[in-house]
């Protein structure tokens, strides 16, 4: 369907109810981005090879009768009938413990994958947004990061899979934009968290909250001095949604620039959860960046964006999802 107008009902405003494709739709992102544009009126076609995705993430979409799922990886040209207003792609495996395992298919698919979606931006004349990454700056020399900053990456790291990767699938749109004039936007996501996070994906927060909750030792990478800059996935989405919106087509950070060290994170985690657990220092990982807080003056400046939830509140929403996960 082509974008139409249809009047708010409440308002008598007229809406643009669009058709979104969102892959990688059954992830932590993918998700809360489906379910906000479904909630806005749009018809979302969720793509998923469940690879890392979660079925009831799936089967939690499907029941909006605007959602329709195809489990199929993107490096296999995705075949759509009638008109895309947007494409959203967030397909890729983004955590830590897919790195080594699954660092062939993370290439393929910010290069391979990214192409096809871009060769479907181009055959329906839809905009393409790319979910890139603060992982393009590594272990930044430069701090905060802006989006000038070209980065100290170590290319052949145990990192590197998905830090090339995602510094390629953005030099690819770049391309595309330029030699065929698609509409593509960039947006670099900083450490985001919330309900519906993998408990198992190695990053501190769910690995903090897990162990918490079980009683267990909390694992600090080295002293946990290093630092890191939370946002809350609801504020991520409004971000998304607004750069979709904007003219800008140069990268965007997104995430909280509020800074705190990974040791406090623990233990407001311990705090929050009620725990008694302990507090153990152990090895970081190679390439583990020290500091890593975004510049927001591109995204205040241009999206007139703010995160907004306190980090406190929704860590506490995330901890409540741990606890519970089916009453999200």
């Amino acid at each position: 369907m082509p974008a139409v107008e249809t009047p708010h009902l409440a308002s008598g405003v007229f809406e643009i109810i669009m058709r979104i494709v969102v892959t990688g739709a059954a992830g932590f992102i993918g998700y809360h981005l489906s379910k906000r544009l479904l909630d806005d009126g749009h018809h979302v076609i969720g793509v998923d090879s469940m690879t890392t995705g979660s079925q009831q993430n799936a089967e939690d979409l499907a029941r909006d009768s605007r959602f329709s799922f195809i489990r199929q990886s993107i490096n296999d040209p995705l075949e759509i009938n009638g008109a895309v207003n947007r494409i959203f792609d967030f397909a890729c495996p983004a955590s830590p413990v897919d790195f080594r395992d699954k660092a062939i298919e993370i290439m393929q698919t910010c290069s391979v994958g990214v192409k096809s979606l871009l060769d479907l931006a181009l055959a329906k004349s839809a905009l393409f947004l790319h979910a890139s990454t603060s992982e393009c700056y590594g272990d930044p020399k430069e701090h905060p990061q802006p989006e000038t900053y070209w980065g100290n990456v170590n290319p052949i790291g145990p990192r590197s899979p998905y830090d090339e990767g995602k510094r390629f699938s953005e030099a690819l749109t770049f391309a595309y934009r330029r030699t065929h004039g698609v509409q593509t936007r960039i947006v670099r996501i900083f450490n985001t968290y919330g309900p519906r996070m993998r408990a198992d994906d190695g990053r501190a927060l769910p690995t903090f909250i897990n162990q918490a909750l079980a009683g267990d030792p909390i694992t600090v990478h080295g002293d946990g001095s290093q630092t890191r800059s939370f946002c809350f996935v609801s504020d991520l989405v409004e971000a998304i949604l607004r750069t979709a919106d904007s003219d800008c087509h140069d990268p965007i950070n997104i995430g909280n620039d509020a800074e705190i060290t990974v040791m406090e994170a623990a233990r407001s985690v311990i705090e929050l959860a009620g725990s008694k657990s302990e507090l153990v220092c152990i090895d970081r990982p190679v390439d583990d960046p020290e500091r890593r807080r975004p510049d927001l003056t591109r995204a205040r400046d241009i999206l007139g964006w703010n995160p907004t939830v306190p980090w406190r509140d929704g860590l506490a929403r995330t901890i409540a999802y741990f606890r519970s996960p089916d009453q999200a």
